[in-house]
């Protein structure tokens, strides 16, 4: 063993189950906001873009990554949303001043567009409702309009919009961040509470099979957290299903080995929100447990200068248009891994966002869409991590960082898929300058080995992709060894790995 590699085990067995995995925690959003919509998913006049104007080659990329449910229509749009203005002839559309992010709504995309390319896509849609500036009325219109078979007014005009079968979405969101002074319609915690029981409550009596998530506090960061989260499900708890969490990290130090610890602290407050649930769940001596639905995160600041320069009141500007780098990718990957250490509780997850706002695809205007380096991480773990999560049990080195301490090296998932015979270990070397020789004891799996080691790894943490070059890209790795139980690899400085195991496979 080199000077500069370190020495890590973990062991993995079938009894170590943490829960089956809820395949919405590879989930995604899309909002009304820059270039998501228009010039994103759809962009009439583009050489792939089909009848309804959206873009073929953006839908192979989304279907690539097999995203099982969307967010949508927003985040802070739908705070000022009227969903009306999105049904009906398109011709007749209002375009209306959008004032959560300053620009022009053609309108030209609304619900049933936004439907029909989900289903082309494979995806459900989580359906959020305007709790900013409306309520109770919109939102139970709105549900008609989209559940009702038909025989009523708003279910017959769906019917009159062309739309024959109703669209049976089955979660939706109670608003979006409303404790934010940004939100429109901002409110307090008793006012938010109260507001949405009432509207979850008026849902529920239209479609009783409805899943409803109620709204948590927008960060861990907010100085109402998690008082909010206490205050709302008191109100909310019988009603909903889930509470929403929102988190957003940075680099903006330029501290790498700080920023590949921030999952340590998205696992506190996915620890903090479960233990608020848990305390309502026992004052209110329920039976219910409350599962958390974490439905924005990812990495956003590097647009975050740029975006102050935009001129207002155009449709489509290019908005929060990060370009992602190599550790962006990395903490990505260890984002994933800490929503499958808690696949008891987390259920729902959406990669915010999907298609050119800090999202994994970008496009160029009548050209072509390309894959940023956090594409990678969300693919492998949508692909490969169906199945049953189990609790690795871990030896590995640690280090401090400026605010956290006793950090592993390796950040670790497992995966079981028994349907398919499948093993999967996802782990990231935390180290920056030292490779890692890795040593699993999968004894309890007898019969599998290697299918493939599959490793994702820059010399460069700065290093981005670009529509002209793809620079971080996987790559299979060599010199991994299944036998006698045991797999033993020598894992890169810096990088993302996924560690497939099957029966019958060859090394």
């Amino acid at each position: 063993m080199s000077s500069d590699t370190i020495r890590a085990t973990l062991i993995v067995d079938k009894s170590f189950v943490i829960a089956k995995v809820d395949k919405r925690i590879y989930g995604s959003f899309i909002e009304h906001l820059g270039r998501a919509v228009y010039g994103g998913i759809y962009e009439p006049g583009h050489s792939s873009s089909d009848i309804h104007g959206f873009r073929g080659d953006v839908k192979s990329l989304v279907k690539e990554l097999n995203v099982p449910i969307i967010r949508y229509p927003g985040g802070n749009f739908v705070s000022g949303y009227n969903w009306e203005d999105g049904v009906g002839p398109v011709i007749e559309r209002a375009k209306r001043l959008e004032l959560a992010w300053r620009t022009i709504e053609p309108n030209e995309v609304g619900t049933n567009e936004f439907m029909n390319w989900a289903k082309e896509v494979g995806s459900e849609v989580m359906m959020a409702v305007n709790l900013g500036t409306r309520g109770v009325d919109a939102a139970r219109n709105l549900l008609e309009y989209c559940n009702h078979p038909g025989g009523t007014y708003w279910s017959d005009l769906r019917r009159k919009h062309g739309v024959e079968q109703p669209h049976q979405i089955k979660t939706w969101c109670l608003g979006n961040e409303m404790d934010g002074p940004w939100q429109i319609g901002q409110k307090t915690a008793v006012e938010y509470g109260r507001l949405a029981y009432e509207t979850g409550k008026a849902m529920r009596l239209v479609d009783p099979s409805i899943e409803l998530v109620s709204c948590g506090s927008s960060s861990s960061a907010m100085p109402s957290f998690p008082e909010w989260e206490a205050v709302t499900l008191d109100h909310t708890y019988e009603v909903a299903d889930y509470v929403s969490l929102h988190q957003y990290y940075g680099n903006r130090d330029k501290d790498t080995a700080n920023f590949l610890a921030r999952s340590m602290d998205l696992e506190h407050f996915i620890n903090t929100v479960t233990s608020t649930c848990d305390y309502i769940k026992a004052k209110k001596r329920s039976k219910k447990t409350m599962y958390l639905s974490f439905d924005e995160w990812n990495v956003w600041y590097h647009s975050n200068e740029s975006d102050t320069k935009i001129e207002p009141w155009t449709v489509g500007p290019p908005q929060l248009e990060d370009q992602y780098n190599f550790e962006d990718a990395l903490l990505i990957g260890s984002m994933l891994i800490t929503f499958l250490r808690h696949a008891d509780r987390v259920k729902m997850a959406c990669l915010a966002q999907l298609v050119n706002v800090i999202a994994p695809i970008m496009t160029e205007a009548g050209g072509t869409s390309w894959k940023q380096t956090i594409f990678y991480p969300y693919l492998h773990t949508s692909l490969y991590g169906r199945g049953v999560s189990l609790q690795p049990i871990v030896n590995s080195p640690k280090y401090d960082a400026q605010d956290y301490t006793d950090v592993p090296y390796l950040d670790s998932a497992i995966v079981y898929n028994e349907e398919a015979d499948e093993l999967t270990i996802f782990a990231v070397n935390r180290h920056l300058e030292a490779g890692m020789l890795l040593k699993c004891d999968v004894r309890g799996f007898e019969g599998y080995s290697l299918i493939e080691h599959i490793v994702l790894q820059h010399d460069d943490l700065l290093a981005v992709n670009t529509a002209t070059e793809e620079k971080v890209k996987p790559a299979r790795a060599t010199g991994t060894v299944c036998k006698d139980g045991f797999v033993e690899t020598l894992i890169s400085k810096a990088s993302w790995n996924v560690i497939r195991l099957g029966k019958g496979s060859l090394n």
